[in-house]
């Protein structure tokens, strides 16, 4: 950054305080050659993400609509709102470092089924047997035995 009356790059910050819009930081600064302040707004930029469904529309991406699958699929389970939300920080912090514009529920939804089934084998079950469309018994079983194959053998 430099100062817009000298253009000089020795600058400090005087102040920093949350901006008014609470994504935001206020800086009031100050030049270190001409003494000149002026204040600076800092804000987060966040991609805008689009996701793929399988019919091939796009949506907006929705952290709420994500959440909301993920909370089904937990509920009545010993897994707490917070090991939620650290899944769906945890989620959009792969999608962001990716650098991608789009992405496919196909790939979102493996990655939640990818979290879930650390988590908790049950709720796995249930946010895949509505992600797959599980639309007989034999869906079920057959997760059911892939699963059972992923857990280590206990003795």
């Amino acid at each position: 950054m430099k100062c817009p009356v000298c253009n000089h790059a020795d600058i400090r910050v005087l102040e920093s305080r949350d901006g008014n819009d609470d994504v935001s930081i206020r800086r009031r600064r100050e030049c270190a050659k001409c003494g000149a302040r002026f204040t600076t707004y800092e804000r987060i930029e966040i991609p805008h993400l689009m996701v793929i469904k399988k019919n091939g529309e796009r949506e907006s991406y929705d952290r709420a609509k994500l959440a909301r699958g993920i909370y089904r699929a937990v509920e009545k389970r010993p897994v707490s709102a917070e090991s939620v939300e650290q899944m769906l920080a945890k989620l959009e912090q792969t999608i962001l470092s990716g650098n991608k514009q789009e992405i496919t529920s196909e790939e979102l939804g493996e990655m939640v089924m990818k979290e879930l089934i650390s988590i908790d084998d049950v709720a796995y079950v249930r946010f895949a047997s509505v992600y797959r469309s599980f639309t007989d018994l034999e869906s079920f079983e057959k997760e059911f035995h892939q699963l059972k194959k992923r857990q280590k053998p206990t003795k």
